[in-house]
């Protein structure tokens, strides 16, 4: 019997009065994260002269994937570290105070310590976003129903930090500079720290404390641990940063990616293999090695947009506005990144209906097709762009309307794919290992980021006519993968219903 929890107060919009808390605590978060992740491209390869750091675009691209590919990456030992020492409330403020370091030192010096700020940066958001997302889920009873209503806001809350984050990065970098962009970041993840601070006390108790703490000599040797690798790290930072170490982007992001990959396959092996699974388990995780296969994919073509599709905006689309809105005369670089937050909060309602009319006419696709589907609405986008990109070879600058046409195809693939691919994971996994799953599934958002920009380094603005091709191959190797994806889905719909039939 579904029920509604009556123990906690339903003063946010119906809704416990924790989720106040969190849903504003991730908007701003979000802010922050989306506002910088827009500039950093647009950053590293500005020249010299335009106060930027004059990276190639292949190291740009290489930096970017890595800090986007750690970013999620972080977020495994960020959820140990919550359910074995901190809990999700103190895992959450830790992380906010970390990101808020980072971004006041790229305010202050982005120049000098770049790279230092993008590391505090990552490492507070692994560890304050897995359990924030966590978070929302236990102030809510087990047979609560308002629960999927409730991550429903919550997601909405991620869209409307990540508005705010491109009209005012946007619009600061534009007519302000960079440490005006960067700075507005700090102050984003400040005002989140200061609502979560008075706030936190309406917050369930479940995420509260640690979930399955250490205690005695096993808890002092955890935190022994997370020093020891504080420090190795902190180390290998000042060794680089002194030139005693050189690292190279490129090299280092190609040798992650692998490594990514490598911990995918190992961990998801190990489940198939050592897991003691029934044979209608192991079809399951068959199908959903389809689905994590896909997900990677997709990444990798749809974060072209905080890279190659930035630095197309930048340089090949018009942008000039013909009667100054603000004191500006063109349309800020990062605004055409807004498209996707618009599209996608216009369209999650009629993606949500659509599955479930879909089940009511007994039209039930497989996850692995939804996902085939969400990539070749992604590899459309390409298509479009490979079109826009032949005039840009022209030396023509193009309308605006051909990068928001690839935005919102891309948005209608992320939809396909995204919130599926999620279900997916819940539903087709091993239920004594849905959690281990969920972070398995995960590191194909780092394996995806990390893909993503290693291909945005062949983006190369001093010879244009090579971004047809570019953009033509993330296409066909998306269809590609696609079409394989979607034969098998043939056979994969009666994997991923092993075992649930009865249950349906």
């Amino acid at each position: 019997m579904v029920t509604i929890k009556t123990s906690n107060d339903s003063s946010f919009f119906g809704h416990p009065g924790g989720l106040q808390t969190l849903f504003f605590t991730e908007m701003w978060e979000r802010m922050s994260y989306y506002g910088m992740r827009a500039l950093l491209v647009l950053f590293m390869t500005a020249s010299v002269q335009k106060e930027g750091l004059e990276f190639t675009v292949a190291t740009a691209g290489a930096i970017y994937g890595l800090y986007t590919g750690a970013v999620y990456f972080l977020g495994l030992p960020g959820g140990w570290l919550a359910d074995r020492l901190l809990g999700g409330k103190r895992a959450v403020w830790y992380g906010g105070l970390i990101i808020f370091a980072g971004h006041v030192v790229l305010a202050i010096d982005l120049q000098n310590l770049f790279f230092v700020g993008l590391i505090l940066v990552a490492t507070g958001t692994g560890l304050l976003k897995p359990n924030i997302s966590a978070m929302v889920g236990q102030q809510y009873g087990d047979n609560d129903a308002r629960r999927d209503s409730g991550y429903a806001l919550y997601y909405m809350g991620i869209n409307l930090g990540s508005l705010i984050a491109y009209l005012v990065t946007g619009y600061l970098q534009e007519g302000w500079g960079w440490d005006y962009a960067f700075g507005a970041a700090a102050v984003g993840m400040a005002l989140g720290l200061i609502q979560y601070h008075f706030t936190n006390g309406s917050l369930a108790g479940a995420s509260v404390e640690p979930a399955n703490p250490f205690i005695g000599e096993a808890k002092r040797k955890a935190w022994m641990a997370v020093a020891a690798v504080i420090a190795v790290c902190a180390v290998v930072i000042v060794l680089a940063h002194t030139g005693t170490i050189v690292i190279e982007p490129v090299s280092l992001a190609q040798k992650v990616a692998i490594f990514f990959t490598l911990v995918f396959f190992l961990y998801f092996g190990y489940i198939y293999f050592k897991g003691n699974l029934n044979e209608d388990e192991k079809r399951r995780m068959w199908a959903l090695l389809l689905v994590c296969i896909a997900s990677a994919c997709f990444w990798s073509g749809f974060e072209q947009a905080g890279s190659s599709l930035n630095l197309f905006a930048q340089n090949y689309t018009d942008r000039a506005l013909s009667s100054g809105w603000f004191g500006m005369d063109s349309i800020p670089t990062v605004w055409f990144q807004l498209s996707n937050a618009l599209f996608i909060i216009v369209l999650s309602p009629f993606f949500a209906a659509l599955w479930i009319n879909l089940s009511k006419r007994m039209i039930d696709p497989s996850y692995t097709i939804k996902t085939a589907i969400g990539i070749v609405f992604m590899a459309t986008g390409f298509l479009v762009m490979f079109l826009a990109s032949q005039y840009a070879a022209q030396g023509l600058k193009v309308a605006p309307m051909w990068l928001v046409t690839t935005y919102f195809l891309h948005t209608v693939g992320e939809l396909c794919l995204s919130p599926v691919a999620l279900s997916a994971v819940s539903k087709l996994s091993p239920k004594r290992f849905a959690g281990q799953m969920m972070g398995v599934f995960v590191l194909t958002y780092s394996i995806g980021n990390i893909i993503a920009g290693l291909l945005s380094g062949n983006f190369d603005p001093e010879n244009v006519e090579t971004l047809p091709a570019l953009y033509m191959q993330i296409a066909l190797f998306s269809i590609g993968i696609a079409i394989v994806i979607g034969l098998l889905s043939l056979r994969s719909r009666h994997w991923e219903k092993s075992g649930l039939s009865e249950k349906a």
